[in-house]
């Protein structure tokens, strides 16, 4: 009986090596499985190499922007509640806007440059942002038409609202309130 046990763990054995290896992935199946791999990554890393390359670019690109605008900026003119008299939720310009305004657009020709002007509409928080929104492009919008009459050419004239979303005050009072009703002239060379 030993004889036969020891025959049949031999065999119990073999049967179980065989299923063993058979189980167990061949060389050739491995290399291949891990080439794939490996070419996955290094296209992954192809990507990512040009990604990289990519916004590396862009940010040169802002910084030489950035370097440029900051060379052109020559002068800014704020028009403020006190000299521009905008009423709550109104874009009329007041006789002492417009004196102002003729001040500005005097200084312009007497320089004689060749300036881009952006006029910035801005509100108080009072109303809805969109209402702000519109109110302070209806601001700017009033000044550029103006600024136009004076002679001043359209396409030298920009504008943009920022509705209330850059205060220069709290809009907690009355004061704060009337500082933030303003029309910046920002002149750029």
């Amino acid at each position: 009986m030993n004889a036969h046990a020891s025959k049949l763990a031999v065999a119990a054995a073999a049967l179980l090596g065989v299923v063993t290896l058979g189980g167990c992935a061949t060389k050739d199946y491995v290399n291949q499985q891990v080439g794939l791999v490996d070419g996955k990554v290094a296209g992954h890393e192809t990507r990512l190499v040009g990604l990289d390359r990519t916004s590396r670019e862009a940010l040169e690109r802002a910084t030489a922007a950035g370097k440029l605008a900051e060379g052109k900026f020559v002068y800014s003119e704020v028009l403020s509640d006190d000299s521009m008299k905008f009423e709550v939720s109104k874009a009329t310009l007041s006789p002492e806007a417009t004196a102002r305004l003729d001040a500005f657009v005097a200084r312009l020709k007497s320089e004689n440059r060749n300036v881009y002007i952006e006029v910035q509409g801005h509100t108080d928080s009072t109303g809805s942002p969109e209402g702000n929104y519109r109110l302070g492009e209806q601001r700017a919008e009033a000044v550029r038409r103006y600024l136009n009459q004076q002679g001043v050419a359209l396409n030298r004239v920009g504008t943009i609202s920022y509705g209330a979303d850059a205060p220069v005050a709290p809009n907690t009072d009355r004061a704060g309130r009337q500082a933030n009703r303003r029309v910046v002239l920002i002149v750029l060379a």
